[in-house]
């Protein structure tokens, strides 16, 4: 379990310099650390530590009211991993901000797992989401969240993508983003290129898909691929894969790019049967 807590009463104490001023300075770029923010996403950090330590959580400030309701997780962290404990003032203070979840970790990803051995390393029966030039954090978490729900072995994004692991679209994933494979780097063609030789099937998410995304004949290796709201995806990856739409009345432009990759996430996992 996690070391006996050390009580903060100093928000310009040392010990908690990574936690002070979260909100403008994330954590994202810093030699691999990220900010994991909410009960529900320490949970994620925990098992991930626990399980395959893809994800490690260095230290945890949990406002004094919290520490007994999350005290299971707590003891699922190595006794190495200090755990401090302030008070409402005090913990505000150094957040820079009201952060009623009042819980709080920095963690960090170990070596980021290079795209053709994630996709090595996949089973034969295998559902992939791809992102191209996904720049919103919000969609970004949601993504993952989807990922989750619908049984997605793994995402890779291409080098245009923001990172996953900013504060704001790991708690919008509620954790997911610590729990789906996931790779970033590269250009878009290369990633997809690289799926298609390991024999994936790619379908090309779009308003002006040829095919409605129910329609779909799954193949054992499949792979959706979602682009950026507004410019969609580009002509050349279009043009050079299956494409498919989310069916909808006449008059709006196209979904959110989250909504449309859980409905078509929705159905490859149905048509898969992986759920239902």
């Amino acid at each position: 379990m996690a070391g006996a807590p050390i009580r903060i009463a100093d928000a310009d104490d040392p010990r908690i310099a990574a936690f002070r001023s979260i909100r403008e300075r994330d954590l994202v770029g810093r030699e691999g650390r990220f900010v994991a923010e909410g009960t529900v996403v320490l949970r994620m950090l925990a098992a991930s530590h626990a399980a395959d330590g893809r994800f490690r959580a260095e230290s945890v400030l949990v406002l004094e009211n919290r520490l007994a309701g999350i005290a299971g997780i707590l003891d699922s962290l190595p006794a190495d991993v200090p755990v401090h404990v302030a008070d409402r003032a005090v913990f505000n203070t150094i957040a820079g901000f009201d952060m009623h979840r009042g819980v709080v970790a920095i963690g960090r990803r170990e070596a980021a797992q290079a795209a053709g051995a994630l996709i090595a390393s996949l089973p034969s029966d295998s559902l992939v989401l791809a992102g191209c030039g996904i720049s919103n954090h919000d969609n970004m978490g949601s993504l993952f969240r989807n990922a989750a729900a619908f049984g997605v072995d793994a995402i890779l994004l291409d080098e245009t993508c923001c990172d996953p692991l900013y504060r704001k679209a790991i708690r919008v994933s509620v954790g997911a983003v610590l729990s789906v494979p996931f790779t970033r780097g590269g250009s878009a063609q290369g990633m997809l290129e690289g799926l298609s030789g390991a024999g994936f099937e790619i379908w090309a998410l779009s308003p002006r898909g040829e095919a409605a995304i129910g329609s779909i004949v799954p193949s054992e290796r499949l792979a959706l691929v979602a682009g950026t709201e507004g410019e969609g995806l580009p002509a050349a990856i279009l043009s050079r894969f299956h494409t498919a739409r989310v069916p909808q009345k006449p008059g709006l432009d196209s979904l959110n790019v989250a909504t449309a990759s859980g409905v078509a996430l929705y159905q490859m996992a149905l048509a898969k049967g992986r759920i239902g």
